[in-house]
């Protein structure tokens, strides 16, 4: 290994200990240890681990094709130690305000959803539903009344058919009347049986059902 490749080494891997330490400082952050349960902060810091040395040994790889040294692991140690004393105050404030802004813009965003697309909508659908109740209503009332009109409207035309059959049926003779009479009662007496078979079978029906 040349002393180029060294002196890149070294500057690579302080570089990745201050790296290392604003991702520690990201990662306790967000993951908010207190607030989880063990089993999830012990799954979470090995992946946390694993993906650190994953960074570290890749970009080893990248300046001196992964040959490690023990001055690679005080490298890191420098990285990480001036992190902590030079930039980590800096760093967590960049980290809080531009955590701050992306809450705010989203919040921004919600709130443009909701008075701009969803309240427009929601309005738009209520007063259709308003206009549609109101229209069928309108039409009900004015169904019943057209209903109202043809009733009234069938009782004035029938009553001249109902003086006509009337004065027929009294110039008829007797016996035709009566010969009439028989039909209308045996057609009386037939739909009166159907109508108490049909009513049987509902009465049937529903103890079984019961």
């Amino acid at each position: 290994m040349t002393l180029t490749t060294q002196f890149t080494t070294m500057l690579a891997m302080v570089g990745m200990g201050s790296i290392f330490g604003a991702a520690l400082d990201t990662y306790n952050r967000f993951l908010q240890r207190k607030k989880r349960k063990s089993w999830i902060v012990f799954i979470n810091d090995v992946l946390f681990w694993f993906v650190q040395g994953l960074a570290v040994f890749y970009i080893l790889f990248l300046v001196n094709r992964g040959e490690l040294r023990f001055y690679i692991f005080i490298a890191l140690l420098c990285g990480f130690a001036a992190y902590q004393s030079l930039f980590k105050r800096i760093y967590l404030r960049l980290l809080e305000f531009i955590i701050s802004m992306i809450i705010s813009i989203y919040r921004f965003f919600v709130k443009l959803f909701y008075y701009v697309i969803y309240k427009p909508i929601r309005g738009l659908i209520v007063a259709s539903i308003a206009l549609i109740l109101m229209l069928g209503k309108g039409l009900y009332t004015l169904f019943k009344v057209a209903i109202k009109v043809l009733i009234f409207i069938l009782k004035v035309v029938s009553l001249p058919v109902k003086w006509t059959l009337s004065l027929f049926w009294k110039v008829l003779p007797k016996n035709i009347k009566k010969t009439v009479e028989k039909l209308y009662n045996r057609v009386a007496g037939n739909f009166g049986r159907i109508k108490n078979t049909f009513l049987k079978w509902i009465s049937k029906w529903k103890k079984h059902k019961e």
